[in-house]
């Protein structure tokens, strides 16, 4: 069940939403859905919540949402180019008017020096733009993941 703290995060962005008269679409690789979850939780999500894409395997990252397979050789999946063209993806496949993406590496194996566990890369994209950021998030592999969340759920606060 989503704690009532991340369903009123997903309460508040929907109202922005509502407020902008769009609809947003997922795109999720480390969460599984969790970010979708959230928001499908809040009554009445169904007027600005699209849907969402769970790519977890770079295969689905790529053939769903279209991301180079060039990208994900040079840059891996847990990189800015690979969140910005997951979010540039959903976007463009699902007629929404925002995308927010996730990809990092949970844990509790997959790390590297460069890239450690609980590195998670955001995009989010509307019209012609997107952003990406990059959180290290600590602990196991579930609170990595709902942090990945909550901080999915105050995205849109990056570009009011």
């Amino acid at each position: 069940m989503v704690s009532q703290t991340r369903q009123d995060l997903a309460a508040v962005f929907g109202k922005w939403l509502q407020q902008k008269q769009w609809q947003m679409v997922t795109a999720e690789s480390c969460t599984g859905g969790g970010i979708g979850y959230a928001m499908s939780a809040v009554p009445g999500s169904s007027a600005w919540f699209a849907g969402g894409f769970i790519t977890y395997s770079n295969d689905m990252k790529h053939h769903l949402l279209h991301v180079p397979t060039f990208t994900l050789a040079k840059h891996g999946a847990v990189s800015a180019e690979t969140a910005e063209s997951m979010a540039r993806g959903a976007l463009a496949n699902s007629g929404a008017d925002l995308a927010i993406a996730v990809t990092g590496i949970a844990g509790p194996d997959g790390g590297t020096k460069d890239k450690p566990v609980g590195l998670v890369w955001f995009g989010l994209a509307w019209g012609n733009h997107c952003i990406t950021w990059s959180k290290n998030f600590e602990g196991s592999r579930t609170q990595v993941r709902k942090a990945t969340i909550d901080e999915a759920l105050r995205s849109f606060e990056k570009i009011t």
